[in-house]
């Protein structure tokens, strides 16, 4: 049999190498219209300052390796058509301009996502940059040490526009984040939470715009040299980095397989598009969502991991169904760790879903334990259902690293656990590693208290 996947990002890779497990006499083919494969964008943070010193570090697998395992990789050349009927794509080699048909008996797409198209005036001026991919990720290590940008403005304050103002703040620039929403971070945590981060941001010469959106770019000579709110704000820009969502790379697929009105394509539960033998995979699909048994649009790196493999399986032959997902997810804020998991308050509302949650303090540690042992306070909400109990999702903050009980959260949500359940579940405790009741028991207690209210 032979198979191929398009795309090198996380859910390619992982097509690949569950084939590869299962099937390893399969012939792979697998494309990548870049020229490398399998860079990480979620790591792009970790380069820009330095952690990882080199920018082809910030990936999964080389080419090389691939081809000793049996994969025929394909750099440089972009699948453009896909003949369902003849069960055909047709390939352009950037390498040397040359195309050709190459036949398939399954084909697994992972075609992403491109970063949103703002239409503003003055789009096409110099100095505009979004956070995505390894080419953008080089032009930005660039501008972190430019002596010339001392203002940046950040378009969006979701996950990547959160990494891109803490980047340049610690390059010693003046952020400025412009946000639609009235909160930063508003999609993954509750005000709670996003209150204390905003502050901690101003600490570190990070200014919020919310409510507003970027309305034009002014400049000089070619070059940004502000950003206009919709509010009238004119905010100096030496560098702007556009974070404001992304957008399904899928119109080239309209006709080929059935899209939604958002333009993602519709796969089943074994991740089947409308043609049997064509899969899909990534932040151009919906993924089934734990807390509400329904989808929902969740561009994180485990789900296209989870949809890889699961399409893989499906392409061999093998039934299995895709697991529903809760969006967990983690990021830092200078010093503050925070993960949310499945439904907050902030979100219920456009799933429909009635919440009820209740919010605990407590210490990482016990209380003898000083801060500067590696205490300090945590910030942990539950959020349940007010008749069921069931728990439907979860924040945790904190200066320590308290993020993994969002892991807890989200088994519990799989599960379909309540409060009752988690309020005496059975965690370790260790001084030097946490409390004797693990926040988890005592939200859940808490919890349990509320409810009788």
């Amino acid at each position: 049999m032979k198979v191929i996947v398009l795309g090198s990002s996380h859910g390619g890779y992982e097509a690949v190498r569950q084939i590869l497990m299962d099937a390893p006499d399969t012939e792979i083919q697998w494309y990548e219209k870049g020229d490398f494969i399998s860079f990480l964008s979620c790591g792009m943070q970790l380069y820009l300052e330095g952690v990882v010193k080199h920018v082809n570090d910030v990936s999964y697998a080389k080419p090389d390796q691939a081809r000793k395992d049996g994969v025929d990789v394909f750099v440089k050349q972009e699948i453009t058509a896909i003949n369902p009927a003849d069960h055909t794509v047709h390939v352009v080699n950037h390498n040397d301009g040359s195309e050709r048909d190459e036949s398939y008996d399954k084909l697994i797409m992972s075609p992403g996502a491109v970063p949103a198209d703002l239409p503003v005036d003055g789009e096409g001026l110099d100095n505009i940059y979004k956070m995505r991919g390894r080419d953008w990720a080089i032009k930005l290590k660039e501008k972190t040490v430019d002596p010339s940008v001392k203002d940046v403005v950040v378009i969006g304050s979701g996950y990547i526009g959160i990494e891109a103002a803490e980047v340049f703040a610690k390059a010693g620039m003046h952020v400025s984040i412009v946000e639609f929403n009235e909160r930063l971070l508003g999609l993954y945590l509750d005000q709670e939470f996003t209150d204390t981060l905003t502050q901690v941001m101003k600490a570190h010469n990070v200014d919020f715009y919310g409510s507003q959106a970027v309305s034009a770019y002014k400049g000089e000579n070619g070059k940004v040299t502000a950003a206009v709110t919709s509010k009238g704000v004119e905010l100096p820009a030496d560098l702007v980095v556009e974070a404001a969502g992304i957008r399904p790379n899928t119109k080239w697929l309209d006709g080929v397989v059935e899209l939604d009105d958002h333009g993602l394509v519709k796969v089943n539960d074994a991740n089947q598009t409308s043609e049997p033998d064509i899969y899909a995979v990534g932040d151009a699909t919906l993924v089934p969502f734990a807390p509400t048994g329904g989808k929902s649009r969740i561009a994180l790196a485990t789900n296209a991991r989870r949809q890889g493999r699961n399409a893989a399986m499906n392409a061999l032959g093998q039934k299995h169904a895709m697991v529903p997902v809760s969006g967990s997810s983690a990021l830092s804020v200078f010093d503050y760790k925070f993960a949310s998991t499945g439904l907050k308050e902030g979100t219920a509302g456009k799933f429909g879903v009635k919440t009820m949650s209740t919010v605990v303090k407590d210490t990482f540690r016990p209380p003898f334990v000083p801060d500067a042992a590696g205490n300090a306070e945590v910030l942990f909400k539950l959020t349940y259902d007010p008749e069921s109990h069931v728990v439907l999702g979860g924040q945790v903050m904190s200066t320590q690293d308290a993020t993994q009980n969002m892991n807890v959260i989200s088994l519990a949500i799989q599960a379909k656990m309540t409060v009752e359940d988690l309020a005496y579940a059975d965690f370790f405790f260790q001084p030097g590693f946490d409390r004797p009741w693990n926040v988890v028991n005592v939200a859940a207690q808490q919890a349990l208290e509320d409810l009788k209210k």
